[in-house]
């Protein structure tokens, strides 16, 4: 899987024509890479709460005990292994509305691949300041539709309009776990596991 990060950056449509092909066979083998890059994300934003903080207004920076940062770092990084697998069983089970048949593994490694700008994208977190954040998150999930649009149809070997369908139809469906993960955040931050601060 790592050796696509850059192809799907430089020349998507290529790229996906490559990862169809090879992860007919080998998708089982690139699972702890999609692990390694669901991690980059959670990392940098343990880096950052921890040793630079972020300043609000003209106050002095404020940061995450490193218990605190711990805690949500561990909690993120399953809530987006999660998120892909969610989106990966999703994919699997609508795939047979198109007459395709990839496994679930490819569903979930497709998934992945589409998810990697938000994974590298995760490094802004590294200087956690908002206007990066926002620009960064902004530019990532951008990037992430553009190639969940072009990758449907190569992926199930369907039609452009009816890739276009599909795409919506998961684009819908991760707005709709991303507003669960939030929801979730919130309950749990209320029974106590929230970040705690220091000055």
């Amino acid at each position: 899987m790592i050796n696509h990060v850059w192809g799907l950056f430089a020349h998507p449509s290529q790229e996906w024509q490559e990862i169809t092909g090879e992860e007919r066979g080998v998708g089982r083998l690139h699972l702890w890479e999609v692990m390694l890059l669901a991690a980059i994300p959670p990392i940098a934003a343990f880096i950052g709460t921890t040793r630079f903080g972020w300043s609000i207004g003209s106050g002095g920076a404020v940061m995450l005990t490193e218990a605190s940062a711990l805690q949500l770092t561990v909690l993120s990084y399953l809530a987006m292994l999660a998120g892909v697998a969610v989106m990966g069983g999703f994919i699997h089970w609508m795939s047979r509305t198109y007459d395709a048949n990839p496994t679930l593994t490819q569903c979930i490694m497709f998934a992945a691949y589409t998810a990697t700008p938000l994974f590298i994208g995760g490094l802004a977190a590294l200087y956690p300041v908002l206007w990066l954040g926002m620009l960064v998150g902004t530019a990532a999930i951008c990037y992430t539709t553009y190639l969940l649009y072009v990758g449907v149809p190569t992926f199930m070997n369907i039609p452009s309009d009816e890739g276009f369908l599909f795409s919506s139809s998961i684009l819908a469906v991760g707005l709709v776990v991303l507003v669960a993960i939030i929801a979730l955040s919130v309950i749990m931050w209320g029974m106590g596991v929230g970040p705690v601060y220091i000055r």
